[in-house]
């Protein structure tokens, strides 16, 4: 559950809440210039100047969103501010501060609560964001956090998911499927270990698709790369619940329909390679698998030289007449309709992730 179990155990009764808050958040600095007053006060008070004020919340809750029999703590609370992130970059925007609350039951001590908030530093140190503020409590049902994000752009520069046009390029950062086949392959080793405790697995082979799961990175590249090469997109999500799920939702706010050609998916070779090992069609995963906190937006056609050859970019698709619907073309050059199949937490029949 956390990484120092040979250390003894501080009980968080020891503490108390406030206490408790002092402890975990007494290494956390702020960044002056937009932050006037962090952790410490009845509220938060930041200083955003010219920009406007974009904000975003998640809920993490154990055994619906993450397993801590494979999911390190450290890796946790860094996950759960990248979760948060991702949404401000998905914006157009940078994010400057966040909140964190917890929710956890007395089986953890303070020493892992320590590990949770180490992941929550690191994160916060990495992507230049301040930690102002949050709350804990008990919890009767294990851990859960909830991470609000708060960031700025200039109101020229906010992307919307609604701005997709006919005949514009759909666009998407990264390659898809690996975050959910690392899930795939760490419940797998959970049932071995069940089975036979003595059990080593070699996850070397996995590398790459299990950090995608455990410890995925937020885009911050690229808003400072849209400004660089002078090229705004016309809507844009970042992709969490699987790309045909983020695809419609564009389609929806923008009132159009899509292309959306499956031999364009990226995916990478571990991606294609372990599909092959679970028996699982990569398509189907890059669709449905979420998780994989890339973005996916839209440009208008005249941009497209300014993105073509850039590696962090694939065009996999462009918007068509609302009329149309909403399409997968496939390799075959069959058009199938786009059905929203991503992750939905509330579905008691989903897998936990």
């Amino acid at each position: 559950m956390f990484e120092n179990s040979d250390q003894s155990k501080t009980d968080l009764s020891e503490l108390g809440e406030f206490g408790l808050i002092d402890h975990l958040t007494k290494s956390f600095n702020i960044t002056p210039e937009f932050t006037l007053k962090g952790i410490g006060d009845d509220a938060a008070v930041l200083d955003f100047k010219e920009e406007k004020v974009i904000v975003t919340t998640d809920l993490l809750v154990e055994g619906v969103h993450f397993d801590l029999s494979y999911m390190p703590l450290k890796h946790l609370g860094y996950k759960a501010v990248m979760v948060n992130l991702s949404d401000v970059y998905a914006m157009n925007a940078t994010p400057r501060q966040i909140t964190v609350s917890i929710a956890v039951s007395n089986r953890f001590p303070v020493e892992a609560l320590e590990e949770l908030y180490a992941g929550i530093k690191l994160a916060s140190k990495l992507y230049k964001v301040d930690v102002v503020g949050g709350d804990t409590s008990s919890s009767t049902s294990g851990l859960i956090i909830s991470v609000t994000a708060l960031g700025g752009a200039k109101e020229e520069e906010v992307v919307y998911r609604s701005g997709a046009k006919t005949n514009d390029l759909l666009v998407v950062t990264g390659d898809l499927g690996a975050a959910y086949m690392g899930l795939q392959v760490l419940e797998r080793e959970k049932q071995v270990f069940k089975v036979n405790p003595k059990n080593q697995p070699d996850l070397d082979p996995y590398t790459y698709l299990i950090e995608r799961q455990l410890k995925p990175e937020a885009r911050k590249d690229i808003p400072p790369l849209f400004k660089a090469l002078e090229v705004k997109p016309t809507s844009m999500i970042d992709i969490s619940d699987g790309l045909s799920s983020e695809v419609i939702h564009l389609c929806k706010n923008s009132k159009t329909g899509v292309n959306l050609f499956e031999e364009k998916i990226p995916l990478d070779p571990a991606v294609i390679s372990v599909c092959e090992e679970f028996q699982l069609d990569s398509t189907t995963i890059a669709l449905s698998g979420g998780e994989d906190y890339e973005l996916l937006f839209t440009i208008d056609q005249g941009d497209y030289d300014k993105i073509k050859g850039n590696p962090n970019f694939t065009v996999i698709g462009h918007m068509t007449e609302e009329a149309e619907g909403m399409h997968l073309v496939t390799r075959a050059n069959q058009k199938i309709p786009l059905i929203a199949r991503g992750w939905n937490a509330m579905d008691k029949k989903e897998d936990k992730k």
